[in-house]
């Protein structure tokens, strides 16, 4: 795009954010980071694309205005934390739904494979789960207690090892992501066929539904959380693939920023999931309303948080720039 057709499809919004800059009126720091990472973007297109140009110059000069006002306190710095989880982060995300359905579907799409594989193939669970837990398994079924197997450990030494099993297998979707995408969908791949065969395998033994209420207390943040930290390393495949109007090495960078920042969002929930699988699942006495009642609590909290929530800030952050306009 030429210089001349930058300034002129983005002027209006900029003087409406020097405007915002301007207003002696004390504004939420919510919009105003909001606003900053828009200007941030378009500087990042004029120092790749119109290198010393007034521009450039320009638009450095609003973002380094709207640095110091949003950091101008130690109060304010303070609050960075809550900021990143209140507005920066799912505001960055809603940019990367489409990374996250794909990643979804890749891995659904894994977990029918290993469904089906299982329900066709007789050794399949056997090489995918090992033999040491299906006899394991089978020995809890036959002394009338399926998922023993989450009662062996003591609770914190399991909530523990699942968490930083957990966190691994993330960073190895994360970071697998630099060989084009492709070793993240080796992850999803792993993962998906491993779940299907393992379900398939108590629905064969007519204890899918006890299975499931117990698995999916803490698998549903789980799964999910994973699911996302595939959605970072598409995130950061993307970034060296489909470059758009940044330099490869600027996408690349933008890449990795985001993915990061995804996958420390990814860190809270793992703990939450490692907690109910060490000290909640174990209970498998418990009541089928209360395990129902926990695997869809924390499926509106993953639903909330990664979806519903990026959709409300990007409608508020919309009807703004119509207001401000």
């Amino acid at each position: 795009m030429r210089e001349a057709a930058f300034v002129k499809q983005n002027k209006d919004k900029w003087v409406a954010f020097e405007n915002v800059l301007n207003n002696k009126d004390k504004l939420q720091p919510d919009k105003l980071s909001d606003l900053y990472i828009e200007i941030t973007d378009h500087l990042s297109y004029a120092k790749t694309f119109y290198k010393g140009s007034n521009t450039e110059f320009y638009l450095n000069s609003l973002a380094s205005q709207a640095h110091q006002k949003i950091y101008k306190t130690k109060r304010e710095s303070k609050n960075r934390i809550i900021t990143f989880w209140k507005t920066e982060f799912p505001s960055m995300f809603y940019n990367h739904h489409r990374e996250l359905l794909i990643s979804f579907l890749v891995f659904t799409f894994f977990v029918t494979v290993g469904a089906f594989s299982a329900a066709n193939e007789g050794d399949f669970v056997r090489s995918i789960l090992g033999n040491g837990y299906v006899n394991m398994t089978l020995e809890n079924i036959e002394k009338g207690d399926p998922m023993a197997v989450y009662k062996q450990q003591g609770e914190f030494n399991m909530f523990l090892g699942i968490t930083i099993n957990n966190i691994k297998v993330a960073i190895y979707a994360f970071a697998f992501g630099i060989f084009l995408g492709i070793g993240t969908l080796m992850v999803m791949l792993q993962n998906g066929i491993m779940l299907g065969s393992f379900q398939y395998f108590f629905y064969e033994k007519g204890l899918l539904w006890e299975s499931a209420r117990t698995i999916w207390i803490h698998g549903t943040i789980e799964i999910s959380v994973i699911i996302i930290a595939g959605c970072a390393g598409l995130v950061l495949a993307n970034g060296i693939l489909f470059p758009g109007t940044y330099t490869r090495l600027e996408s690349f960078k933008k890449g990795v920023k985001n993915g990061l920042k995804i996958m420390a969002s990814t860190v809270p929930f793992f703990i939450i999931a490692g907690f109910l699988e060490g000290f909640v699942t174990r209970h498998t006495e418990m009541p089928d309303w209360l395990a129902i009642l926990i695997i869809l609590g924390s499926l509106g909290l993953i639903l909330f948080y990664y979806i519903i929530y990026p959709n409300q800030l990007k409608r508020k952050r919309q009807h703004a720039t119509t207001t401000i306009h």
